[in-house]
């Protein structure tokens, strides 16, 4: 681990300062008698040099996203080398840590299962398995993008089991769909290519779900509309009146009553990819 000049200054006046103080003993009888402003130089360069240590220490878990908020506080116990003990996989996209805290993966979505609000979704419980099959009692390493927690308090990140990622790795053996959440999105056009080739391979959910193997209905822009922009392509990239941006294809629920004002900076894309690596995300309603 690389310690900082500072961290080496301060070692090395504490290392200089108790030098000075046995070589001046050996002069005295060999007795190490020191004045109190001594000991008190002495114990404030320890204490520094330690303090700096940990400090340092602290910033390199930070910034890879093991201590965010106060994670330590609700007893996440990180290892050594940065990793994290998985106890339980609380559905496909959710994992449980040891210590209790909730980690919900970005970049994707899986079936529902434990939504109250939502019947238990096609394919759901077969993504849940295999998440728990993937992670749940093994150690993981943890990464940020962006935003470090969603509105239910979840920390958001990206989670890799030695070189594999799982977010990705759910998506790309049918388990999950690619779901772009902007600011998220350090790895969203990976998602997507994974997306594109499970779906084309008929992996997973998309040869178990009609929902979500269907072909969309096709639903074109208006004429006023299309001479807007480049009448091929047909992807709404709407933004909400909270500023969020949103994309709907053809055949999503909205398609058909949303409009497209460039002037508010909403445009029309090409591919569903392109909206995706422009920042916006899937519009709930799409099939």
């Amino acid at each position: 681990m690389f310690i900082s000049k500072k961290i080496l200054y301060a070692a090395g006046g504490a290392a200089i300062l108790l030098a000075g103080i046995f070589i001046g003993s050996a002069f005295s009888g060999g007795k190490l008698n020191l004045l109190p402003a001594q000991t008190a130089a002495v114990e404030s360069a320890k204490t520094a040099a330690s303090v700096s240590v940990f400090e340092q220490h602290s910033n390199i878990l930070e910034n890879v996203g093991m201590l965010n908020n106060g994670s330590t506080k609700n007893g996440v116990a990180v290892s050594a080398d940065g990793l994290v003990r998985v106890v339980r996989a609380v559905d496909g996209d959710t994992i449980e840590l040891e210590g209790g805290e909730r980690v919900r993966y970005i970049g994707v979505d899986t079936p529902e299962t434990v939504d109250p609000r939502k019947p238990v979704q096609c394919f759901g419980v077969a993504a849940s398995k295999k998440n728990r099959e993937l992670v749940e009692g093994k150690t993981v390493r943890l990464e940020k993008d962006i935003t470090d927690r969603d509105k239910y308090n979840r920390l958001l990140r990206y989670v890799w089991l030695g070189d594999v990622l799982v977010n990705q790795e759910l998506v790309a053996q049918g388990f999950a769909k690619s779901y772009s959440y902007p600011p998220d999105v350090k790895y969203q056009s990976q998602f997507v290519a994974a997306e594109k080739q499970a779906r084309e391979s008929k992996l997973g959910l998309w040869a178990a779900c009609v929902s979500a193997a269907a072909p969309a209905t096709a639903v074109m822009p208006s004429a006023a509309q299309a001479s807007a922009s480049n009448p091929s392509c047909a992807v709404k990239g709407n933004i909400s009146a909270s500023g969020e941006k949103i994309y709907h294809l053809q055949g999503c629920g909205s398609y058909a009553k949303t409009t497209i004002d460039e002037s508010r900076g909403e445009r029309w894309f090409c591919s569903e990819q392109e909206a995706q690596t422009a920042g916006w995300r899937r519009a709930l309603n799409c099939p």
